[in-house]
């Protein structure tokens, strides 16, 4: 379970806020799109390679808008299982 312990900064900035923001916003637009429950789609969100980009402040995922993040989430997911590898 992600909890606020995690600790995220860019250029020295402290952007842990940002980062659980724009992930929660990601998540309730999926989980609207998709007609499904929050937890639901977080559990199968944690597993995503777009969260791990999320996470990785050098990707500047974190920067881009929720709507961004979901499509990307989608290209991701209708990408062959092999395809995944290292995205």
């Amino acid at each position: 379970m992600e909890t606020l312990a995690n600790i995220y900064v860019h250029k020295g900035k402290n952007i842990s806020f940002v980062v659980m923001v724009k992930i929660v916003h990601t998540v309730g637009l999926l989980a609207q799109k998709e007609n499904r429950g929050f937890d639901e789609v977080y559990a199968d969100f944690l597993e995503s390679n777009t969260y791990q980009a999320i996470q990785d402040t050098r990707s500047l995922m974190w920067y881009e808008n929720s709507e961004f993040i979901v499509d990307e989430y989608y290209r991701e997911k209708s990408r062959p299982a092999e395809g995944r590898a290292g995205v």
